[in-house]
């Protein structure tokens, strides 16, 4: 079985299943489901202040963007002015404000399920579907009475979907076709505002809306998409954005004046202003930024305080310019949002909401506060109970949170212990003892959904180490031995190998039986399979091939002693060390482009003369690049760089058929397609410089660009097929150890592609401008594709330069004691 001869096209299909399967592992190890079922709701048994409650989000907002004030662009005042001079009428005089903090992914549908469902949504949710709910979650909106949602299409269906009632949440959403990045996104929010006014006109004439609006316990929500489009198309420095924040504020404050006078000023109206998510410079979001985690939260109405004017608190560096400072900033986390509207309007808490009720921002009575902080310990504490008796059940040896794990010390006795500080009008003590419930509870929760933690690193770290293991003896036994070694030979084993190989067997068996055995027994999901199976078939693999590796140990002996391959081996471990470190450190790669510019200065003194022009080429190459991965990564777009670019390319075609007479390997053929394909690029120019100006002019994208964009895209890919498969197998030798020069220049490149001057934390840190020459409508499905196919961008160019043009550079520069070699015998 260990020299089977493996096709390679069939390792690479199990290297991309076996790839694939294990990066959703990172999701499994590190993005456990928060999600508890089968719990009993709780919900504060007084008279909650508020009869209605109004939640505005305003998707993509920054709050510092919100809070600044801004020079006059008319020059009728020298002094600064507010975007939203409402909203900040509100924090000045009328309720509370402060900065929510969101996590990451900074994105529209884990940011929203953090405000309405008061959790913070398994990573890996993202990417199972905007439209659908890939797990059923409760929500405030569930809890209350009736709720009418107002906005897009890509939030609103997630929340009336997954409502015990269907007819509990209406919605009302505007086509997809209105979320055109090539237009002044503004009108959708003016959109929602027309239309909720229009809902309040028409229940004169309806007596069941009449009827379902003066109800108590009802959410209205207003979703406003225009800032978060803008931002995308336009940045939050731009007038665009900054405009639309003034529409924002001006809609909120007639909505507020309409929900008012509909309701007599009966003082029953809770409000709530806040963002899903930020804005980065760049104009995209996604990663963990500060710009994209914080966003602005403005309370006010019924049941919340007034602004603290006597000893305010909170601010910081990141608030000097808001000029706030005479009233208080309390800040909150995202998913605290949810228990605090639950609160105001009197409904249950969200069952699976972790979020912590924050006080400060309630205007009540300390009985009210303590019964509504209690009513938090009790729900998050009881998601701890439930996952804590799931786990008992099913785990072998399972050992509790120590804790909340004794007879004294448990949430049994410490709700008790609040109830009889409440029944004693011990206010302030109740509710420092639920927030030490709350901080255990949550504790408890991470500890239980991390419990696998250790098990699923060890088979994951056994699963690549081995995979790495059984591509090495793939190359090793293919590229590396001699032809006649009897390794290569798949009908032939020693009785000595036949033993082993069934002790080999045996304990793979075994192990397998073991792991699948401890995984049944603890209702593992169907994955953990998956991630067994790999790492025993690899390591069984691995290990029947053990004389493929000590063979090819014996053949580097023969070219260098023991100390030196030792050597060689951790000279490469420090070098991939040195890589590791540049995810933290990009001025990294800088130094490793230094240190490639100075390599020549180290070559043999025959190789430097003889290829004197080349390595002038190479270090120059290389300082120029290390200037890069020193710049800024926030860099917005500049079509004068594509340009300049694109002409370059066409300088270099052109100099390349100038002097191709000088190369046997150029005919007719080729500098026919060299033609056409300058011929693109020189297209690709103008399609790319008009499309840009007639997006900034607000026109919109051209019908014949995008047309001939999509066209240019597809003939690019089948000329890459075509030539491709005209390419010719020149013969190979056999690879040496010092070949793993290659590969470290490889990677790279490879990583300075894809790290050098930005970053890949989420596909939306690239910006969506990239995709606007071929579709402005938003369609996050064909967008994220467009965007991975960019990300890979630097993966195909680099891999087409190393295998096609630059391989006998590679060999000039890098081994060229190799290529000398084969020139001779050339």
């Amino acid at each position: 079985m260990a020299n089977l001869a493996i096709p390679r096209n069939t390792l690479l299909f199990i290297g991309i299943i076996f790839h694939v399967t294990y990066i959703w592992s990172i999701f499994d190890i590190y993005f456990t489901s928060p999600l508890v079922h089968g719990m009993t709701p709780y919900k504060v048994g007084l008279s909650p202040p508020a009869s209605r409650l109004v939640l505005i989000v305003g998707d993509g907002l920054r709050a510092d963007k919100l809070f600044q004030l801004h020079p006059d662009e008319y020059g009728i005042s020298d002094q600064q002015i507010t975007k939203a001079p409402f909203l900040r009428d509100i924090i000045l005089n009328h309720g509370t404000f402060g900065v929510s903090h969101t996590r990451v992914p900074t994105e529209s549908r884990p940011g929203h399920v953090a405000i309405i469902a008061g959790f913070y949504e398994d990573v890996s949710a993202v990417t199972k579907g905007w439209k659908s709910n890939p797990v059923e979650f409760d929500s405030v909106f569930n809890q209350s009475r009736h709720t009418w949602s107002f906005g897009s299409p890509d939030i609103l269906p997630m929340f009336a979907d997954g409502a015990s009632d269907p007819d509990k949440v209406e919605t009302f959403m505007y086509g997809h076709e209105s979320e055109n990045f090539a237009k002044d996104a503004k009108d959708l929010d003016v959109w929602v505002f027309d239309q909720f006014a229009q809902l309040l006109a028409n229940s004169s004439s309806n007596f069941k809306l009449y009827q379902q609006l003066h109800d108590d316990k009802i959410v209205i929500f207003l979703h406003l998409l225009g800032l978060d489009t803008n931002g995308h198309a336009y940045g939050p420095h731009s007038k665009e954005y900054m405009d639309n924040i003034k529409v924002v504020d001006e809609g909120i404050s007639k909505t507020v004046e309409l929900i008012e006078e509909y309701y007599d000023h009966d003082g029953k109206t809770a409000y709530i202003f806040t963002a899903d998510h930020g804005m980065s410079n760049r104009g995209n979001h996604g990663d963990g930024h500060p710009d994209n985690t914080r966003t602005p939260i403005i309370a006010w109405g019924a049941g919340v305080k007034k602004p603290n004017k006597t000893h305010p608190i909170g601010h910081d560096d990141f608030s000097a310019d808001w000029y706030l400072d005479e009233v208080q900033r309390n800040d909150v986390l995202q998913a605290d949002l949810a228990p605090l509207m639950a609160s105001l309007i009197g409904i249950n808490y969200p069952v699976n909401s972790v979020g912590e009720l924050p006080l400060v921002y309630l205007n009540n009575t300390p009985l009210f506060k303590a019964q509504s902080l209690f009513v938090n310990a009790k729900e998050i504490s009881e998601q701890y109970q439930v996952k804590y008796e799931l786990k008992k059940q099913t785990k072998i040896m399972f050992k509790p949170f120590a804790p909340l794990s004794n007879s004294t010390h448990n949430r049994k006795a410490l709700l008790g212990k609040v109830q009889e500080l409440i029944d004693a009008g011990q206010y302030d003590s109740a509710e420092a003892m639920c927030e030490v419930l709350i901080q255990l509870s949550l504790e408890g929760l991470r500890y239980l959904q991390t419990y696998d933690w250790l098990m699923l690193r060890s088979i994951v770290t056994a699963g690549y180490v081995g995979w790495i293991l059984y591509s090495l003896k793939y190359t090793l036994k293919e590229h590396c031995l001699p032809n006649n070694s009897p390794f290569k030979k798949s009908d032939t084993l020693s009785n000595e190998s036949v033993t082993i190989a069934k002790y080999i067997n045996f304990l793979a068996i075994t192990s397998l039986v073991v792991l699948v055995s401890i995984l049944y027994i603890q209702e593992s999901p169907a994955t953990y399979y998956t991630y067994v199976m790999f790492a025993v078939y690899f390591c069984w693999d691995d290990l029947l091939g053990y004389k493929i590796f000590v063979e090819s140990y014996k053949l580097a002996l023969i070219s260098r002693s023991s100390f030196a391959l030792v050597g060689y081996v951790i000279g490469h471990i420090l070098a991939l060390e040195l890589f590791v470190y540049s995810y933290f450190e990009r001025s990294i790669l800088s130094v490793c482009f230094v240190l490639a510019a100075l390599w020549p200065l180290v070559m043999p003194l025959n190789v430097r003369s003889d290829n004197k022009l080349l390595l002038i080429y190479w270090s120059g190459s290389c300082l120029a690049s290390s200037i890069f991965t020193l710049m800024p990564v926030e860099k917005g777009e500049d079509i004068s760089l594509v340009i300049y670019g694109g002409i370059l390319i066409l300088i270099t075609g052109i100099n390349y058929m100038v002097k191709s007479s000088k190369y046997t390997i150029e005919e007719n053929g080729s500098k026919a397609m060299t033609i056409f394909q300058l011929s693109l690029v020189a297209l690709s120019m103008v399609i790319v410089y008009d499309t840009t100006n007639k997006l900034k002019e607000k026109i919109g994208l051209p019908v014949i660009n995008q047309y001939a964009a999509w066209i240019i895209l597809e003939i690019e890919r089948k000329l890459f097929s075509s030539e491709h498969s005209k390419q010719k197998n020149e013969g190979h030798r056999k690879l040496e150890m010092r070949d793993s020069r290659i590969s470290l220049i490889f990677l790279f490149f490879i990583k300075v592609g894809f790290f050098g001057t930005g970053n890949v934390a989420s596909l939306s840190s690239f910006s969506l401008q990239s995709v606007y020459r071929l579709t402005t409508i938003f369609n996050p499905f064909l967008m994220g594709g467009l965007l991975i196919l960019k990300i890979l961008i630097p993966f195909f160019i680099v891999s087409s330069i190393f295998s096609l043009g630059m391989m006998e550079v590679v060999g000039k520069v890098i081994i060229p004691d190799i290529y000398e070699k084969k020139a001779k015998n050339n």
